[in-house]
């Protein structure tokens, strides 16, 4: 949401801003639902930083590190949108995920931001079944971690 702004009430999740029964200027909270979910729908990010970069372009997100400074700071975490000339931040919820078009890694939040683990292969010799199943089993176990797969 816009440091400017303020809404009396909200969605729960992602904050969007409710209307109320006779509002003036709509537009606002219409606007400003729009912006963020613009933000956060398919979310791509450019990458990780702790500062703003310094001639950012409209549309342009990123992941805030820890640390942050300028008119980042207090945003840890959150994801960094320039929106109308500023910059807009949303919290993230654990299973959210964004792609990173620096590194074309998936980042996946869970108590914090995660990039998937690289993929585990099987080498030859006499061993591949015992390194075949170790293989699988650490595959089944990154993606019950991430929520794409039910463990049993």
């Amino acid at each position: 949401m816009s440091d400017s702004l303020s809404f009396d009430d909200t969605s729960p999740r992602w904050a969007l801003p409710f209307l109320f029964a006779g509002q003036a200027q709509k537009e606002i909270f219409v606007n400003e639902a729009l912006s963020r979910l613009d933000m956060l729908l398919h979310p791509l990010v450019e990458g990780r930083r702790s500062n703003p970069p310094a001639s950012p372009q409209e549309g342009e997100a990123w992941i805030v590190d820890s640390g942050a400074s300028g008119t980042w700071a207090g945003h840890d975490a959150e994801i960094a949108c320039r929106q109308s000339g500023n910059w807009v931040f949303a919290a993230p919820q654990v299973g959210m995920t964004v792609h990173d078009r620096s590194t074309g890694e998936r980042w996946i939040y869970v108590e914090a931001w995660e990039a998937a683990p690289a993929a585990v292969t099987v080498s030859g010799g006499s061993t591949v079944d015992v390194e075949a199943r170790a293989a699988i089993g650490a595959i089944v176990a990154a993606l019950s971690h991430y929520g794409l797969m039910c463990q049993s």
